[in-house]
């Protein structure tokens, strides 16, 4: 038997040996009879212990009502009436909240500890009853009366076989727990009075509190010795249990698996009792999990290995939660859920043109794809890239596309992923390991058929990590994705049921593989008309709600939108004209703020005081040019740009000099010019034997920014023919295309956002090659207007073109 643990404040006192307790108490009650305690007591409460006569204990002492009444106990006589609490959860008991019969105790040491609590010893001296409660404050004083018990002369045979199965009960159970039997038990044997036998068995036994108070209570010797029997009975048969349990767990453990003892004896526990394990509520809540997945015959395959292999792991081990996490994966993905798709065309025409201003072609492309999905809903989803220039609504267009499908959208960005994990995910034999992103987005969104836009998918990048370009080839395959494995999963996965829609501002850095997988839309520029559309349409609206204002109270014409777009910004996207527009409502806003009324109205006299100086004028449109001087178009991936190109000759011997930070592209048509210049100077009118007597600057100014490309060729042989025969190029003029040694003028690319740039720098011609007639189709009509096209097949035809006089 081993000493049971007191709490008498919620607080855990020290704990005597069970030899101690019993000698103790056993050598005091030899001494002889105790003294007389006064009738009138401090009462001290007590939680989770019932004090016995001849028990020695330690407590500590904390709450303000008991400090009070051990004080007073050690100013006075030095007992205590100890009162167990009938409920341990009340923190200041009244008389009514403790049970009447308790122990008398004497006080034989207290200590005062640093938190301000007590320690102290105490020792059970009488059996008492209170008679009533004198005072409670400011601590509990009762008047008690002991109670006797009778004396027992001669034991009779069933007393005496009563006190030995006590006592051989005690004994069986202290070998059990492992306990030295001989100094106990010859205590034990020592005493012959069957009431100080119980009382002092009792105060070591562990009983709950209920069983206690009643042993307590009862003051027949013989009964309470009954009652302490019936309880040994019992905890005989725990000890027993317990000392079978630990077997247990002993002989299924080994070296590894001794840190889990106790945890090992807890499963036994369960196990004996009927109860499930908590590991095993687990498994079955993941195998109805996965039952509900409607996983595919191979995965559920997979799954049902994994479960075995949980199902006989430890729960607390690593692997174990490793497994754990995996089959929750598998159970919580949408192997069999899609999305329905909104199969009504015309209502996803007007959510499309309700989003979007222009790009028929995308719109167009859109609408096909469902009528093809209403008529053969087994068709697999498309891959498409809207390649062209910032801010043109490349990645909105995909939220409408979801919103016109009816369909769950999610956007991940690629700018800048060099880790390959990223798309297939990590093995699991990494720490923290998830699948990649696409599953990811998937399992958050709980569809099979969801937009997912991939942006930027120009940028990606590459490193020791491995390649993502390279993963993305079987994202992005529909003859592959159908069963697109991850490596976390290991498991095949269908994708073809998503619609992956691509964005990239330039597709010269996709690697060539990658690109054949996808469908390429051309997103270009917005011209001057459309973008003050969108500007009335959209931002406008936008901006005046998101700083506070309303439409009524803003009124920007449609003059000082298109000032807006000419002076202020020259950009192919919108995102530079969204923030001016912005600039504007926040300054009336303040205007608002400040107390003044609407409406405001905006004038182009009053438009520099809102924005400053313009960007952009048109006095940077040259009346003439020098000789020497030309304008190209070139393409960037923010829209097309006019190009000054400018040749100086001096006085040398054919030195070449190139400068402005060319590529090595624009270097070769440079060198390709000077050979055509010197193989056809009798017909251009110029000295053949220029590169003897002179030297020749090239040079492309905004030296800051390198430039390369196969659209230079024209500008570079034209301002080479114009420095060297002295004849200024029309200063109205612009032209794009490559050449070649023979004088051919080959085709380029971009020739929309290239006559964009030319119309908005106010020029009225401009040359493209011959075979990029068909790409004017793309070219808006009012553009058209705005400039004259001239065709070239070769730079023959240009002369007539570019020297007018």
């Amino acid at each position: 038997m081993s000493k049971k643990t007191l709490d008498p404040d919620i607080e855990n006192p020290e704990h005597s040996t069970p030899d101690d307790s019993v000698t103790d108490s056993f050598a005091d009650d030899m001494e002889g009879a105790l003294p007389e305690f006064p009738a009138e007591l401090p009462v001290l409460p007590v939680r989770d212990i019932v004090v016995f006569n001849y028990m020695i204990l330690p407590l500590f002492v904390g709450r303000e009502k008991s400090v009070q009444a051990v004080d007073a106990a050690l100013n006075g006589s030095r007992y205590l009436m100890i009162a167990t609490q009938k409920e341990e959860g009340i923190e200041d008991p009244s008389p009514a909240d403790l049970h009447h019969t308790g122990t008398v105790v004497m006080i034989m040491r207290m200590l005062k500890m640093p938190d301000g609590r007590l320690k102290v010893l105490v020792q059970g001296i009488s059996r008492a009853r209170v008679k009533h409660f004198i005072s409670e404050s400011p601590y509990m004083i009762a008047e008690v009366e002991a109670l006797h018990e009778p004396e027992v002369d001669m034991l009779t045979v069933e007393q005496e076989a009563m006190m030995r199965a006590a006592r051989e009960q005690s004994e069986r159970i202290l070998s059990l727990r492992g306990v030295a039997t001989s100094d106990i038990m010859s205590v034990l044997n020592s005493v012959n009075d069957p009431g100080r036998l119980a009382d002092l068995i009792a105060a070591n036994l562990r009983m709950k509190v209920t069983d206690a108070q009643l042993i307590l209570e009862c003051t027949d010797p013989l009964e309470r010795l009954q009652l302490v029997n019936n309880q040994l009975v019992k905890e005989t048969e725990v000890a027993a249990m317990q000392a079978k349990i630990q077997n247990m767990a002993r002989e299924g453990m080994d070296k590894a698996q001794k840190d889990y003892y106790l945890r090992e004896q807890l499963k036994a526990i369960r196990r004996e009792l009927g109860e499930g394990d908590s590991g095993e509520d687990d498994i079955e809540e993941l195998a109805r999990m996965i039952e509900k997945a409607g996983l595919p015959k191979e995965v559920r395959k997979e799954a049902d290995k994994q479960l075995r292999r949980l199902a006989s792991m430890h729960p607390d081990a690593s692997e174990a939660t490793v497994v754990r996490t995996y089959l929750e994966w598998l159970g919580e993905l949408p192997w069999k859920k899609l999305s329905r798709d909104r199969l009504d065309i015309p209502t996803a025409e007007t959510i499309l043109n309700e989003d979007h201003y222009g790009l028929e072609k995308v719109k167009d492309r859109i609408l096909e794809y469902l009528s093809v999905r209403k008529l053969n809903p087994k068709s697999k989803g498309p891959i498409l890239c809207f390649a062209g220039p910032p801010g043109v609504g490349k990645t909105s267009l995909g939220r409408s596309i979801a919103r016109a499908l009816g369909r769950k959208f999610s956007r991940v960005s690629l700018g800048g992923m060099r880790d390959e994990a990223e798309i297939r995910g990590h093995r699991r034999t990494y720490i923290g390991a998830m699948p990649g992103r696409i599953i990811q987005i998937i399992k958050q969104l709980g569809t099979r058929n969801p937009v997912i836009m991939l942006d930027e998918i120009d940028k990606l990048g590459s490193d020791f990590r491995g390649d993502p370009s390279s993963a993305l080839l079987e994202v992005l395959d529909p003859e592959q994705n159908f069963s697109f494995s991850d490596h976390y999963l290991n498991v095949p996965f269908d994708l073809s049921k998503v619609m992956f829609i691509c964005t990239a501002n330039q597709l010269d850095t996709i690697p060539a593989p990658l690109r054949d997988r996808m469908e390429i839309i051309q997103i270009p520029g917005y011209t001057m008309q459309e973008k003050a559309s969108i500007a009335r349409r959209y931002l406008i609206p936008r901006q005046t709600e998101e700083n506070g204002l309303t439409v009524e109270e803003t009124i920007i014409p449609d003059t000082v939108v298109t000032k807006v777009i000419q002076e202020y910004t020259r950009e192919a996207g919108l995102r530079n004209l969204e923030r001016e527009i912005g600039s504007i409502c926040r300054k009336l806003a303040r205007k608002k703020a400040e107390g003044k009324k609407g409406p405001f109205k905006i004038t182009l006299k009053t438009l520099p005081k809102l924005l400053g100086i313009p960007r952009y004028i048109d006095e940077e449109k040259e009346k003439e040019l020098l000789p020497g001087v030309a304008m190209g178009l070139a393409w960037t991936p923010f829209g097309g740009e006019i190009l000054h190109i400018e040749v100086s000759t001096m006085k040398g011997k054919g030195k070449l000099t190139l400068t402005g930070q060319l590529g090595d592209v624009m270097k070769e048509s440079a060198q390709a010019a000077m050979s055509y210049a010197r193989a056809h100077a009798d017909q251009l009118g110029i000295d053949p034997d220029f590169l003897e007597k002179l030297d020749i600057h090239i040079h492309v100014p905004a030296g800051a920014t390198p430039k390369d490309g196969p659209s230079a060729g024209v500008t570079l042989v034209t301002a080479l023919i114009s420095a060297l025969s002295g004849k200024p190029v029309n200063s109205d003029l612009c032209m794009t295309g490559e050449i070649t040694l023979r004088g051919r003028v080959m085709p380029v690319g971009g020739i929309k956002e290239k006559i964009l740039a030319g119309v908005a720098r106010g020029l009225g011609h401009v040359i493209i090659p011959s075979q990029n007639v068909k790409d004017l189709e793309d070219v808006p009509a009012e553009l058209l207007k705005k400039i004259e096209v001239h065709t070239a097949e070769r730079i023959e035809d240009l002369l007539p073109l570019v020297f007018p006089k």
